[in-house]
């Protein structure tokens, strides 16, 4: 438990989810990486595409998110390193619970920025196409006129995808396996 919580630590070094895009004037591709704590990757280029759509600018004073994700990151890995040294089944229920009420919170959080920047457009954009919206997958792939949008995370969301099953998994052995025995 203990391993999986300060394998967190690793979120503050690797991008948590990563928006890829393609197009035939970019095969190359176009991608952009979310920290917990900023942006990176193809920005501007992006910016630039968006803007023809009536998009909003991408920076990062948009997302407040980016503010308080270190702080609540640094919570999560001292409650999981509290929970392995307390040993009480409780404090695993809260941690394994916050975990996942987190991560829901998160995409729930991610859909709703999506829909926003994909749905409140400019109506006096460039390019217009009526009824079109260009609302980026939360998780997977989606074409968006001529753009292949591939929206997956990151090595950072898979390290905390991972401690987030290490605790579901020991939330389960101590509610279900310790009962039968």
């Amino acid at each position: 438990m203990a391993l999986s919580a300060l394998s967190l630590i690793a979120v503050y070094f690797l991008p948590v989810w990563n928006i890829q895009l393609w197009a035939p004037q970019y095969p190359e591709g176009i991608e952009m990486f979310i920290w917990i704590n900023h942006l990176s990757g193809d920005i501007e280029i992006i910016n630039g595409l968006n803007h023809y759509i009536g998009m909003k600018y991408i920076n990062e004073d948009m997302f407040p998110e980016l503010q308080f994700l270190p702080y609540v990151m640094g919570a999560l890995i001292a409650l999981g390193v509290w929970v392995a040294f307390a040993g009480t089944k409780r404090w695993l229920n809260i941690w394994a619970s916050v975990l996942v009420l987190g991560s829901i919170g998160l995409l729930v959080d991610m859909y709703l920025w999506g829909y926003d920047y994909g749905h409140n457009l400019d109506p006096t954009a460039a390019i217009q196409v009526p009824g079109m919206a260009y609302q980026p997958p939360l998780i997977g792939y989606k074409m968006l006129l001529n753009f292949g949008a591939y929206s997956v995370p990151d090595t950072g969301g898979w390290v905390f995808t991972t401690a987030l099953i290490v605790a579901v998994l020991m939330w389960l052995k101590e509610t279900f396996l310790k009962k039968s025995k």
